[in-house]
Formats: C-alpha cells, sequence, structure tokens
C-alpha cells in the first residue's frame, strides 16, 4: 500500500453520505490540534495533501483520500476543545459515530493522542466504543519529538496504562522527523490485509 502513496488522489470531504469505493479504509481520528493532518501529510510524503491549520477544528466533514488502488484513508473531523459551537461539535460526533458503525471497508482506526498531554477521557471513550463495536484501533502518539527522553517514556507508559493497551502501543510517531512512519505503515498494511 505504502508503495502507492504517491498515487494518492484527494477523493472529496463528505458530511454526511460517503461513496463506498471498495477498497480497505483506515481512520484517522484524534482531538483537535493532534496532528492528524500532519501524520497523513508524513505518511504520504506529501505536504499539501491534507490541510494544516494553528487553528483546531478545521477538518469540519469526513475527508476522504484514495491510495492508487489499494486503500483509502479517512480523515475524520477532530473532537475536543475547537473553539466552535455546541451543535457543530455535537454534529461532528454524530458524523464519526455514523462513519464508524456503517463502514463495511474499515479495517483500522488510527487514534492520534498528543504524548505531551495527560490522557483524555475522550480518546478513552473512542478506544472503548472501538473495543465495544469489534473494530481494531491503533493508539498512535504524536508530537513525541517535543520531549526529552525520560519525560517520553513516562509518557508513554501513562498512557499505555490509562488506556490498558498491549506492549506495542502506543506507538511513537512524530511527523518532524519521520520518527514511527514505517512502523505505522506496516500496521496499517498488516490490517488492510486481514478480511473482516
Amino acid at each position: 500500500m505504502r508503495n502507492q502513496a504517491a498515487r494518492t488522489t484527494f477523493v472529496g470531504s463528505f458530511p454526511d453520505v460517503l461513496p463506498q469505493l471498495g477498497l480497505p479504509e483506515v481512520a484517522f481520528a484524534g482531538r483537535s490540534n493532534v496532528g492528524k493532518s500532519s501524520c497523513l501529510n508524513k505518511l504520504l510524503n506529501r505536504k499539501g495533501a491534507a490541510r494544516v491549520s494553528s487553528r483546531p477544528g478545521r477538518t469540519q466533514a469526513i475527508n476522504l483520500f484514495r491510495i492508487g488502488e489499494s486503500g483509502v484513508f479517512a480523515d475524520l473531523p477532530g473532537y475536543g476543545y475547537a473553539k466552535v459551537p455546541a451543535h457543530v461539535q455535537d454534529a461532528w460526533k454524530g458524523m464519526i459515530e455514523g462513519y464508524l458503525s456503517s463502514r463495511e471497508a474499515l479495517r483500522l482506526v488510527v487514534i492520534l493522542v498528543d504524548a505531551r498531554r495527560e490522557p483524555q477521557e475522550m480518546d478513552g471513550m473512542l478506544l472503548y466504543a472501538l473495543v465495544e463495536s469489534g473494530i481494531p484501533g491503533l493508539v498512535v502518539a504524536t508530537k513525541v519529538d517535543k520531549l526529552k527522553r525520560n519525560e517520553r517514556a513516562r509518557r508513554l507508559a501513562a498512557l499505555r496504562r490509562e488506556f490498558r493497551l498491549p506492549a506495542e502501543q502506543p506507538l511513537p510517531f512524530s511527523s518532524v522527523t519521520g520518527e514511527g512512519r514505517d512502523a505505522l505503515w506496516s500496521r496499517i498494511e498488516r490490517a488492510c490485509a486481514r478480511q473482516r
């Protein structure tokens, strides 16, 4: 799949009805300002594939990216502290829940968490919902390049403990240095190779 990243095309931005593309899908979810767009751009090795903004909450619909003929990335709206009205956040929540419950092609949800922050309740709720729905999830800790070695180990251990993650999670990731890029691609490719 990663060898087709150069052939990525933007399918579109969808607030409600999404097209069925007949390819395995991987969704990217996380709080606003967690580095979701930067992560996608690093994975795809394209600066402008996903729009990066200093203002949280810019992604307001589900953005689909077709990776050649091998798969689809779904960029879900960020949740959390984005400065948008409550009714908009409620609409995003409904959009995300609707997507997760209806996509038969969904093979993996990558949950991005900021390695510098304490474990967040909303991330835990999403993880729990995935487990209850039988949807595989992978926790990726972003912005690890901003932490000193000891602090990094402590933060990753806290996330692992709080969310009851397996030993190989959270996967450390940096969109600046590229750390974790190959490991994340490997997990994505493995998930997409499985039948649901």
